[in-house]
């Protein structure tokens, strides 16, 4: 019985770190800090936004997103869905600004023992 606890302890603890960088990925996006959200990236990613769509390196990625972010003045970022298939997750939302609201696809693929972002898009709503 004492084997069993302590084995479902440490397959909750997996499953708990497994989560955290999506969580942290939402709270980055309320906070409009770019630099948290590019924690969370693939070596590469796909960005698309309002004035441009392409694939980017990490870096390249990280200051697109900062400078679309200091162009528009993040406010908040509120989940309409989550979702998860086959060790990937995705998260819909808003993206509430002072030019407006975008709506939001984050797109995260399990790698190695993290959830790194693959794709995030902004479109005007």
């Amino acid at each position: 019985m004492k084997q069993f606890l302590i084995l479902i302890s440490i397959v909750g603890l997996f499953s708990f770190t497994k989560s955290i960088g999506f969580d942290e990925v939402i709270i980055a996006l309320k906070e409009g800090n770019a630099s948290k959200v590019a924690q969370q990236f693939d070596k590469t990613v796909e960005i698309s936004i309002p004035t441009k769509s392409d694939s980017y390196s990490k870096t390249q990625a990280e200051m697109i997103l900062k400078d679309f972010f200091s162009a528009n003045g993040v406010k908040n970022f509120t989940v309409i869905h989550k979702g998860e298939n086959n060790g990937s997750k995705y998260c819909i939302g808003n993206l509430i600004t002072r030019n407006g609201t975008f709506r939001t696809t984050i797109y995260m693929k399990q790698k190695a023992d993290k959830q790194l972002i693959q794709e995030i898009s902004f479109e005007a709503a």
